[in-house]
C-alpha cells in the first residue's frame, strides 16, 4: 500500500470485521489466556483497559517466538494477563520477571499463575522506578516490555540503558535485545493533540479532563525522543493498537 496512513478501513464496522478475520487466521492464543482476558473484562471493567488485546497478544507471542526470547522482564504486570502470554511464549525452560506497583494486582496475578500451574513467572512488588535499578540478573534479559505508569517511561528507559553497558559482567538487557514501550501513542495524543483528535472529547475523569496536556503525554513524547536520538538503539514505532515502540539494543 503506497499511502502512509494506518487507517485501512472505511468505517468502524468494517474495521471490526477485518480485525476479527485477522485474529481468526493468526496463530491462536491458549484457551486459558482467552478465558482470563474475558474474566478481567467482566469483573474489573474500570481497569480492564490496562491489559493488552487478544490481537496484540497474538503479536507478542509471534514476536517472542520469532526472536527466540527465553528471558523476559515485564515492567507493569497488572493482574498477569500479559505475563501469562510471555510465560507461554518462552516455554517452561524460560523465565519471566514482572515488576508491579499495586500489591492487590500482584496478588491477583499470582492467583492466576497458581490456578494455571504457571511456575516460570516471578513478580516483584514495588515501585518500578525503585526496583528496576536493583535488578542484577545472572543472565541478561532477551526482551523488556514496558507497560507501567507512563510518566516513568523515560526513567525506565534510561535505567535499562545504564544497566546494560557493553562489556559489563552483569547487564540487564543483552546485546541485540528488544525493548517494547507499550501505549506509546496514547490515543494518538502523543503525535496529535489538536482538535482533530476526537479523543479530546472523551471524559477521562475529573483529574484528566484535558488528558492531552498531561504529564503522561509529555513523558511518552520524551521516551520517543530518547529512543530516536540514542545511537545504541534502532527502532520501529508501530502505530497499531495504542502504539508500541520496538527498540533493539545494538551493543
Amino acid at each position: 500500500m503506497k499511502d502512509e496512513s494506518p487507517i485501512l478501513y472505511p468505517n468502524e464496522r468494517v474495521g471490526e470485521r477485518i480485525s476479527a478475520y485477522a485474529k481468526a487466521y493468526t496463530t491462536g492464543i491458549p484457551k486459558h489466556i482467552i478465558e482470563y482476558h474475558g474474566h478481567i473484562r467482566e469483573t474489573m471493567p474500570k481497569t480492564a483497559n490496562y491489559m493488552v488485546s487478544i490481537s496484540q497478544a497474538q503479536a507478542m507471542l509471534f514476536l517472542t517466538k520469532t526472536f527466540g526470547a527465553k528471558r523476559i522482564l515485564e515492567v507493569g504486570v497488572y493482574v498477569g494477563l500479559s505475563s501469562l502470554i510471555w510465560s507461554h511464549a518462552v516455554g517452561p525452560d524460560g523465565q519471566v520477571t514482572g515488576l508491579e506497583f499495586d500489591p492487590s494486582f500482584a496478588k491477583s496475578a499470582e492467583e492466576a499463575f497458581q490456578k494455571q500451574g504457571v511456575k516460570n513467572v516471578q513478580v516483584i512488588v514495588g515501585d518500578a522506578l525503585e526496583t528496576l535499578p536493583t535488578l542484577a540478573p545472572t543472565e541478561p534479559y532477551d526482551m523488556i516490555f514496558i507497560d507501567a505508569q507512563k510518566s516513568g517511561y523515560p526513567e525506565y528507559l534510561n535505567t535499562i540503558l545504564k544497566s546494560s553497558q557493553p562489556g559489563s559482567q552483569r547487564r540487564l538487557l543483552r546485546q541485540g535485545g528488544l525493548i517494547l514501550g507499550d501505549n506509546i501513542l496514547r490515543c494518538g495524543f502523543v503525535a496529535d493533540d489538536s482538535e482533530d483528535n476526537p479523543w479530546r472529547e472523551f471524559d477521562f475523569g475529573p483529574q484528566r479532563r484535558e488528558y492531552w496536556k498531561s504529564e503522561d503525554i509529555k513523558a511518552l513524547r520524551r521516551y520517543n525522543e530518547i529512543v530516536s536520538k540514542t545511537d545504541r538503539l534502532e527502532n520501529w514505532l508501530c502505530p497499531l493498537w495504542d502504539g508500541v515502540n520496538i527498540s533493539r539494543l545494538l551493543d
